[in-house]
């Protein structure tokens, strides 16, 4: 990233954790063949199968690695809330969110970075040409393909992948965010990003992914957090029906706060 006054580190990978064990040594040194230049902050939630205690043990071998411990299952969401604002409190340039459990393939990454040179989000995108789904059932691509079209017809977000969560940000990006709206668990924090992104007039790019379902461990989808995005995005619909205004950006704001 080389525009006038773009901070010049690293890109930072976000990779949040829950019962992970099997998949996370093996997607941490792929992350980091593809980016060698890269930081990876392993947020995990207190796993019960040993992911936080492996992780902690990679961090020692590699200064690369780091490790934030949270005392509990909080979701995908929340997790990505606590990066952020640290982040925010760093010199990072741009942030990367990933799954921990390979259905986002690291041999993306480089092109998520390169997307980013004129884009201010990058979205993994498995519903534009080129991109899909490998291994999903009826059902699930179902939920899918509904969450991205109440998204839309809801909200007016015009990014064919909202609810995707393979994604590049702009630090720029990050700091236009307003955080208390994001206090979600499943994938309506990531169908909110989108909607204030486009809100207020930034760039989304979507370059093509095949997802692949999980092949170890258990999917942390289900029928609370599909509720979930659905009532938030009913509540969005009603406050734009209303002319609530959007409020202020307090994403620099919640980094000073949560710095330690």
């Amino acid at each position: 990233m080389t525009d006038e006054g773009q901070r010049v580190t690293g890109p930072l990978v976000v990779l949040p954790t829950y019962n992970e064990r099997d998949n996370l040594a093996p997607i941490v040194r792929e992350i980091l063949t593809e980016l060698p230049q890269a930081t990876l902050w392993i947020v995990d939630d207190n796993s019960p199968d040993g992911t936080g205690k492996l992780a902690d043990e990679l961090a020692s071998e590699d200064e690369r690695i780091h490790v934030e411990h949270r005392p509990g299952k909080m979701g995908l969401g929340t997790a990505y809330i606590h990066a952020f604002t640290l982040a925010l409190a760093g010199d990072y340039d741009c942030v990367i969110e990933m799954d921990a459990d390979f259905s986002h393939d690291p041999r993306y990454l480089p092109q998520l970075l390169a997307a980013l040179e004129d884009a201010d989000l990058v979205i993994g995108s498995r519903y534009v040409d080129g991109g899909g789904t490998q291994n999903w059932s009826a059902a699930r691509q179902w939920i899918s393909r509904v969450g991205n079209m109440v998204a839309r017809i809801g909200l007016g977000v015009k990014t064919r992948d909202a609810t995707g969560g393979y994604r590049a940000y702009r630090r720029t990006t990050l700091e236009q965010l307003h955080f208390e709206d994001l206090q979600l668990r499943g994938y309506g924090f990531q169908v909110e990003i989108v909607f204030q992104v486009e809100r207020r007039g930034l760039r989304v790019k979507e370059i093509p992914i095949i997802f692949v379902e999980r092949a170890s461990g258990t999917s942390k989808m289900s029928k609370a957090i599909v509720l979930e995005a659905i009532l938030h995005i009913l509540r969005r619909r009603f406050d734009m029906l209303r002319g609530v205004p959007e409020p202020e950006p307090d994403a620099v704001h919640l980094a000073s706060q949560h710095i330690r």
